[in-house]
């Protein structure tokens, strides 16, 4: 499976150093007293958001990350080495959860972000810090502090705009290719999108990145079909676009059907701004198509629009409404290439 968006992760910090017990010893120095350098410090183990990454699939092959142990101290008051870190490199959007699954350690949503999953020990004192004036030849020394040893979750959360929701077969995947430059794959069977596509997409010279996610049915936030497993996906989304299938036979059911599972989710996705789409409406005629947009506009209590994924009908305006409901600071301007101005280089 090339999309992984869960992994489970051991990792170990470096441990420290022992210090060193030692002393000086020189010839015509009767007392040269006490020289053992401290221990050097274990390495620390950080995870860092990178660009480039949209799936955890390299933690599927490599779930243990050790970082490396300090070195001990030597005489001449040599201080060890310290220990390397180790990096986990995760796609942005990643969420650090502890052992338990529900405590958030960390949200890493910027490129660059970092934090500090496991400190690494500190190196142990040698003899020359315990020197005192009683005790002028300490042979004592202090061992380093073991490194962290801990089982953490990571779960992916693509960073989109806009999110699509809608059943099997509602047409989320067609609205997609024919926006963006994605290609999923479109077929005339339920649940032919298994894993969720990101596309960017442009309308009035604007750019934004929409996410399709695999269709829901009753039952998902039960395990059934391919459950709710994704519905992490569109958590981040300004908005949610739900596509309604007007060739269904009852769009109704179909729309409570998807409400029903988003109010049993939770997360706050019931509540996020959503804007209601009666897609097909190609093979509708003009009667049928007012007849079901004025029983879903009562039905989810706002307007509702029509659109056909497969012809481009009323795409357009559903791209524009999605952007209206888009922060401006989350939009892209569209890069509009040079023209040609007929001259050849090589």
């Amino acid at each position: 499976m090339k999309f992984l968006d869960l992994a489970k992760v051991t990792i170990r910090s470096g441990a420290g150093g022992n210090g060193c017990a030692s002393f000086r010893r020189e010839k015509f120095i009767e007392f040269g007293g006490p020289n053992g350098g401290d221990g050097g410090k274990g390495g620390d183990v950080v995870a860092e958001a990178v660009d480039g990454l949209n799936t955890l699939i390299d933690f599927r092959y490599q779930q243990h990350f050790f970082a490396q142990n300090g070195r001990p101290g030597q005489g001449s008051q040599k201080t060890g080495a310290d220990g390397d870190e180790i990096v986990l490199r995760v796609p942005v959007g990643t969420e650090i959860i502890d052992e338990d699954q529900e405590t958030v350690l960390a949200d890493l949503t910027e490129v660059g972000q970092r934090v500090l999953l496991a400190r690494g020990g500190n190196g142990g004192w040698g003899n020359t810090h315990f020197k005192t004036a009683t005790n002028q030849a300490p042979r004592r020394a202090n061992p380093g502090q073991p490194g962290i040893e801990r089982e953490i979750w990571l779960r992916l959360k693509l960073i989109a705009d806009a999110g699509l929701l809608g059943l099997p077969n509602a047409g989320k995947s067609t609205f997609l290719a024919a926006t963006s430059n994605a290609r999923p794959k479109v077929a005339d069977y339920p649940f032919t999108t298994l894993a969720p596509n990101l596309g960017v997409v442009g309308v009035d010279n604007v750019e934004f990145v929409v996410a399709d996610i695999p269709g829901l049915i009753e039952g998902a936030s039960e395990g059934r079909g391919l459950g709710d497993m994704f519905l992490g996906h569109v958590e981040r989304c300004a908005v949610l676009l739900h596509l309604v299938d007007g060739t269904s036979g009852d769009p109704m059911v179909d729309y409570r059907t998807i409400i029903g599972e988003l109010n049993a989710y939770g997360g706050g996705l019931a509540e996020k701004p959503r804007i209601t789409v009666l897609n097909k409406i190609d093979a509708l005629d003009e009667e049928e198509r007012a007849f079901l947009a004025e029983e879903l506009a009562a039905e989810c209590g706002g307007e509702v629009l029509l659109m056909s994924g497969a012809t481009g009908e009323g795409v357009t305006e559903v791209l524009r409404a999605l952007r209206a409901r888009i922060d401006a600071d989350r939009l892209r301007q569209k890069t509009i290439p040079e023209e040609d101005n007929g001259t050849w280089q090589p």
